[in-house]
């Protein structure tokens, strides 16, 4: 500095670098606590959370980027050897364009939720965000590589090789991340639909991960599949093209029972369950199958709609029990394997 203090030209120097940094720290401060609280009341007003994620990041930023931009000013204040002030300088530069890779990506994957909310049906799963994350990461790294006067076509070039290496010893793991892409990309199967695995588990897409995608069941538990079994089994989604689903409830009356009036109860059942109870589905109407005999007597399915897999259980559970009652209270029975041996067995009766 040509402005000198003190005897001691180190001393001098130390108490710039101190004021510079503290200087440039104290308006990034003023910034973050009148033009970032601003830009954030002014984002809370909207119905969409980027914005939001814009101010949280600057917000969180600007320390940091005012203490690099500090260090890059300070370092013209010390005779510093060219070679270690072009490593200090492209060292702080690194850090930069890191840190801003950083806020990027985490307002790209911000916005990205906020456009997928916005379409019903869609939603990120969790591959989606690292993908967009490790794609930004590698941008910017190349970049703070580029700006450093690193060449990056070697560091290109070294990649390749070494992705090549790595793609032979992990063959596994990549092989579920690959499957894990074409299955999002394909969008046959999204986050929340219903599978079922032939001969495997079946529940609810809580979430795909870059090795396995992960399975709620209707009891709660959480089943996880690798990404490649799960591109290469046969799956039934009863999330397409609709959600709900049709369930038939099965039963047996009495060989000698009236049945019209069997119908005419299982049409009045079924309808009033789809209409009252919740998860059945009111627009849709029940029917009723004779479906054959058997030992027993005339097997009858009662087919009903609910509104999505979950519901199924309680939708046949009112079915269930309200035709029982109204089979009861008009005097027809449903015999039982027990009830039929029980009548063979009397004396008399063939």
């Amino acid at each position: 500095m040509d402005i000198t203090l003190t005897r001691w030209p180190d001393l001098d120097r130390a108490i710039w670098t101190a004021v510079t940094l503290g200087g440039i720290l104290l308006i990034g401060l003023a910034i973050r606590r009148f033009v970032i609280r601003r830009l954030a009341h002014a984002a809370a007003r909207t119905p969409s959370t980027w914005d939001d994620a814009v101010v949280h990041e600057l917000r969180n930023r600007i320390p940091l980027w005012s203490v690099l931009l500090g260090l890059w000013v300070s370092l013209g204040y010390w005779p510093i050897n060219p070679r270690w002030a072009t490593l200090t300088t492209n060292l702080i530069t690194l850090v930069a364009v890191l840190t801003v890779a950083m806020a990027v990506s985490a307002i790209a994957v911000r916005l990205m939720t906020d456009v997928a909310e916005a379409t019903p049906g869609v939603k990120v799963s969790g591959l989606t965000r690292n993908v967009v994350r490790i794609v930004i990461y590698t941008i910017g790294l190349l970049v703070a590589l580029r700006s450093a006067g690193i060449e990056i076509t070697p560091v290109l070039a070294a990649l390749g090789v070494g992705g090549l290496a790595a793609a032979l010893a992990l063959q596994e793991p990549l092989s579920n991340l690959f499957a894990g892409l074409f299955i999002t990309i394909a969008g046959q199967m999204r986050i929340g639909d219903y599978i079922r695995i032939e001969g495997g588990p079946e529940g609810t897409i809580s979430d795909f991960k870059w090795n396995a995608t992960q399975l709620q069941t209707l009891p709660g538990n959480v089943v996880i599949v690798p990404n490649a079994k799960l591109s290469q089994a046969l799956v039934t989604n009863f999330h397409r093209p609709s959600t709900d689903t049709g369930l038939s409830v099965e039963f047996v009356v009495d060989p000698e029972a009236d049945l019209q009036t069997v119908e005419r109860l299982g049409l009045e059942v079924g309808a009033a369950v789809m209409r009252e109870v919740t998860g059945g589905m009111p627009g849709s109407a029940a029917a009723v199958r004779f479906l054959g005999f058997s030992d027993l007597g005339v097997r009858v399915g009662v087919m009903v709609r609910a509104k999505g897999m979950g519901d199924q259980a309680l939708v046949r559970h009112e079915v269930i029990k309200r035709l029982q009652a109204r089979l009861r209270e008009a005097g027809i029975g449903i015999p039982t394997l027990a009830g039929e041996e029980i009548r063979r067995s009397k004396p008399g009766v063939p």
